[in-house]
């Protein structure tokens, strides 16, 4: 069969909705968004604290179930499954990049990348010594986490949402924490991944990532508009489909 085409949509979401209640309150995180992110495309998505970002990102990593919608992988339904499902297929699909940089502290960084890897029982297709050599930590693979600079954790971290050749990486303010030549080195090695052919989605503040990426997704009150990010770095938006 021939290989995929780098346009072919790897991420969907429709119509996503996320209620929470407190007694007798209710809250609308999300109403109503769709998004999609193809083979080898960078989108950055921007917002301002409170506009549902982060419970955006938890529902398309499966890390929290959207009371609407559904969500795709690769073209697997990852939505409304049980939690050991959704923990399987996110093993298998999904890299996650957390503001915590997705270390065990009582690991070293080999140890932290192999963990994901166990959990799919295959043979990973890059090992985590490959992994950690690749994001210039080579020689800290026995390191604890409490050991590394800021900018070694941010690399660990992607090595870890990486462990397993994910055809899509979530991140969620990856350069939040970093110094600019360090967010530099960062996007640098998340345009290399997206360049392999994974689709990589950044929720961000930094105005380095959106003039990065290329496409932006605004969110605001829970609803989206698609923006493109053009040379300049400035957003232009256009309402999506996805507003209703």
């Amino acid at each position: 069969m021939p290989a995929s085409p780098p346009e072919e949509d790897v991420l969907t979401a429709r119509e996503l909705y996320r209620f929470y209640r407190a007694g007798e309150e209710e809250t609308l995180a999300l109403r109503g968004v769709s998004l999609r992110a193809r083979r080898g495309e960078t989108v950055a998505v921007v917002g301002p604290s409170g506009s549902g970002k982060s419970t955006l990102l938890g529902c398309l990593a499966g890390l929290d179930e959207p009371s609407g919608g559904e969500v795709r992988v690769d073209g697997v339904r990852i939505s409304h499954r049980p939690e050991t499902e959704r923990a399987r297929l996110r093993a298998l699909h999904i890299g996650v990049l957390l503001q915590t940089r997705n270390l065990l502290p009582h690991l070293s960084l080999r140890d932290n990348v192999r963990l994901p890897q166990r959990a799919v029982g295959r043979k990973p297709v890059t090992s985590a010594t490959e992994l950690l050599a690749q994001v210039g930590l080579g020689e800290r693979m026995d390191a604890l986490p409490r050991q590394l600079s800021g900018g070694e954790l941010a690399r660990a971290g992607l090595a870890v949402a990486l462990a397993n050749s994910p055809a899509v990486l979530l991140a969620d303010e990856p350069t939040g924490e970093l110094d600019g030549e360090t967010e530099r080195m960062v996007l640098a090695m998340l345009r290399d991944r997206a360049a392999q052919g994974c689709a990589v989605l950044i929720v961000t503040h930094s105005a380095e990532v959106v003039r990065s990426a290329d496409r932006v997704i605004a969110l605001e009150d829970g609803r989206t508009t698609d923006a493109t990010a053009p040379a300049g770095g400035a957003v232009q938006t256009e309402v999506s489909d996805a507003t209703g």
